[in-house]
């Protein structure tokens, strides 16, 4: 029988010759449930089972390390999950022993769709994409690699992240006016406000009803190009389970991390380092720094500064990355051992450039984020003239209109 990974990868060939059918006709033996993995993934949880447990200590780990209690034993001893429960933090998956646990891959219906789509089809692609194809993949040569595959276009994510940390900055600058008054980050990390939702669920109020970037962009191309396709590429498998939530479902058709995308470009023999430039330079060092532990303190922070600089209540910051250390910073908040009043957390030690799907070690992603943030024009997202037109067409007058309930920027965490 093939095993999980041999399947996958001739799937994937078939997909990109166009014989997918002819493939599976010639299947003899293989796993059935991986097959249906493959193909319909959305039908299926973002963590997969691809055999029995074996653990050969009789200890469930991947039980034991869910944050979120989404794993547990069944009645005959296998071990089951709850989707509603589960983040796609993949804290079970680098657990497991035996190694029958492995994350979503929604490449080969993302692929068909590309191909069959007959209106625009869009890359989103995350903030920390610098340097994880190598370090001579600029943005201009990965948005004609992805056009190579049939994308349409390609979008920043991050001019996204400017729009949020402008809409982040306007809800402090409303809202915080005493000492013992504090705001949560909402922008970023699936994990973090997972973990708020399900488990601080009390501090919700002090979390501003903003959607991701992730999110912010596959609604707003969807209202700007109609029937649109939107597919979002980064490092994260919680962004797979973030886009199947009831009330943001409308915004990313299909989720792909670097890897699987990096899979696309080695059948497909494509070099993105060998791509003719296409460079488009549109986000603020503000929405860049998001992929890295304190970007989005950081981006926030001098955003309000710009927006009202004689603030009688300064911004003070505190960060956490990794699911303990961000559980050890709320319970100092709650027990009044801060004195911070704005609070980032990330689900991935170093944040984005980090996470469980990244090509790159996590101190190389956080330099190349650094060094795209300093090669910004614009250091913030009220400096930058493209977040000002790109409102205008969404129908946003003024900055300001952001703290508004809106169709494309909120969201209820209740």
């Amino acid at each position: 029988m093939k095993t999980f990974e041999q399947l996958y990868h001739e799937l994937l060939r078939a997909t990109i010759n166009d014989n997918t059918d002819e493939y599976i006709d010639k299947l003899d033996v293989y796993d059935t449930h991986q097959l249906d993995c493959l193909l319909h993934p959305k039908k299926h949880p973002v963590i997969w089972h691809i055999g029995d447990c074996e653990c050969a200590d009789g200890q469930h780990h991947c039980v034991e390390v869910c944050p979120f209690h989404a794993r547990y034993p069944g009645e005959s001893g296998e071990i089951k999950i709850d989707e509603s429960k589960c983040a796609g933090c993949s804290y079970c998956i680098q657990e497991c022993r035996a190694q029958k646990l492995t994350s979503s891959k929604d490449v080969i219906p993302a692929l068909q769709a590309i191909r069959s789509h007959k209106n625009l089809s869009y890359a989103l692609v995350a903030p920390a994409f610098l340097g994880q194809f190598s370090n001579e993949v600029t943005p201009g040569k990965l948005r004609n690699a992805l056009k190579e595959i049939g994308f349409d276009g390609m979008i920043e994510v991050a001019l996204f992240a400017d729009i949020l940390t402008l809409k982040e900055a306007l809800e402090f600058d409303a809202n915080i006016h005493t000492e013992t008054d504090y705001q949560l980050t909402s922008c970023c990390c699936p994990v973090w406000i997972a973990m708020i939702k399900k488990i601080y669920h009390d501090l919700i109020p002090h979390v501003p009803p903003a959607v991701s970037p992730m999110i912010a962009s596959g609604r707003a191309i969807k209202v700007l190009h109609p029937d649109s396709l939107t597919v979002f590429i980064g490092p994260c498998m919680a962004k797979k389970a973030e886009a199947k939530e009831k009330d943001i479902a409308d915004a990313v058709d299909y989720v792909l991390t670097f890897q699987e995308i990096r899979d696309i470009f080695e059948v497909m023999e494509i070099d993105p380092a060998k791509m003719e430039e296409s460079e488009k330079d549109h986000s603020s060092r503000a929405g860049r720094i998001y992929g890295h532990t304190g970007g989005v303190s950081e981006a926030v922070a001098s955003t309000l500064e710009r927006i009202n600089p004689n603030r009688e209540i300064s911004i003070r910051t505190q960060q956490a990355d990794g699911v303990p250390a961000c559980k050890a910073m709320v319970n100092d908040l709650l027990s009044g051992n801060t004195k911070a009043n704005f609070f980032e957390g990330m689900g991935c030690v170093g944040g984005c450039v980090g996470g469980p799907r990244a090509i790159i070690p996590r101190d190389k992603g956080r330099e190349n984020v650094e060094a795209y943030g300093n090669s910004a024009t614009f250091p913030t997202p009220i400096d930058n003239p493209y977040v000002i037109e790109l409102l205008h067409r969404l129908g946003l007058d003024t900055v300001e209109s952001l703290l508004e309930n809106s169709d494309i920027f909120t969201r209820s965490l209740t």
